[in-house]
């Protein structure tokens, strides 16, 4: 299959030095119907890593929407205006030992992801060599997919994008907290009829309150903390995105349209 934009080898490749705290969110998906979802992700980061906006802008043809980071300047959510969409979580499997550079930032790789015509081929052809582990939840074109990298080897896993989801950054978040928090999210789904966007935020701001360490809104002692929730509401035709930005209590909005409904392909 074609390819968007340049050689894989323009991209330039700059050591990224690893912070001395590992980053971690909490993602759920919850699908609305044919090709429709909400996506929404709780950003756990130093507070100097904090964009104060959304930018809208145009790579590789496309038209793209991101909450870009204060530090490498990469994303951890992102969409295309041809019905692709990803979202990062640190860490792939468990907590692993850091090293003091990386190839590329895990952020900028994001952004990498668009470049391809789909998710097949960059999952293929993309150099992960000297990439921190990472799991990123991709839908491209109907699709939805769990792509882990854990250094050495890659995970593919495909999801059924009519069922609701969630994932807790490996980093920082054991085994046991896991679990503690898939469990606050399934009591959140039982029984549920409201599958709003205003109820999934609600999920996202209170789920384990009073549990400053591992809560979905959480603080470590103010060096790790969440900073902000994104919610990506994907609807036939436009995916609009709510940028909350805790630290500074203001919201930012923006979207962009879609080029049709393409035909879903196979990873």
């Amino acid at each position: 299959m074609r390819r968007l934009g340049s050689n894989r080898s323009d991209f330039k490749s700059h050591h990224t030095p690893s912070d001395n705290y590992n980053t971690m969110c909490t993602v759920t998906f919850i699908p609305k119907g044919r090709d429709s979802f909400i996506l929404t992700s709780n950003r756990d980061e130093k507070p100097s890593r904090s964009p104060h906006q959304v930018t809208l802008t145009e790579q590789f043809g496309l038209h793209l929407i991101y909450p870009r980071d204060n530090g490498a300047g990469g994303t951890w959510i992102a969409g295309s205006s041809d019905n692709r969409f990803v979202c990062l979580l640190n860490g792939a499997f468990e907590a692993h030992t850091r090293k003091p550079f990386y190839k590329r930032s895990r952020g900028l790789m994001a952004i990498d992801f668009f470049c391809y015509r789909h998710a097949c081929n960059f999952v293929d052809c993309y150099d992960f060599s000297g990439i921190e582990p990472f799991t990123m939840i991709i839908f491209d074109q109907g699709k939805l997919a769990e792509f882990r990298w854990d250094g050495e080897q890659k995970h593919l896993q495909m999801l059924d994008p009519n069922r609701p989801y969630l994932w807790s950054s490996a980093t920082l978040y054991d085994a046991t907290t896991r679990q503690n928090r898939q469990r606050w999210f399934e009591e959140w789904l039982d029984g549920r009829m409201d599958f709003s966007q205003e109820a999934i935020l609600d999920f996202h701001r209170t789920a384990g309150h009073g549990d400053e360490w591992n809560g979905v809104v959480m603080n470590r002692e103010g060096k790790v903390q969440t900073v902000s929730i994104t919610s990506l509401v994907k609807s036939p035709g436009c995916a609009q995105m709510h940028y909350f930005d805790l630290l500074r209590e203001s919201v930012k909005k923006a979207q962009i349209q879609l080029k049709g409904e393409l035909a879903a392909v196979s990873f």
